[in-house]
């Protein structure tokens, strides 16, 4: 993923979660993927699907269960 890229997809997210503190980073040595953060805290990974030549975004997000802990 290039720069602009990665812009429209964290335009994309803080538009979508109506979040302004969502940030998509590029990966060190990784071209197929980014991670997302929302402040400092690294939430999950946008990966790129080039399947049959149409282009998509996945992105994979884990809740550990001492997360949901209230």
């Amino acid at each position: 993923m290039d720069k602009s890229e990665l812009a429209k997809i964290e335009r994309f997210m803080r538009r979508t979660f109506a979040n302004h503190s969502i940030r998509v980073v590029a990966r060190p040595r990784k071209t197929d993927s980014a991670e997302v953060f929302v402040g400092e805290e690294f939430v999950g990974v946008v990966f790129v699907d080039d399947e049959d030549g149409d282009r998509s975004f996945n992105f994979q997000m884990a809740i550990l269960s001492e997360d949901l802990q209230d």
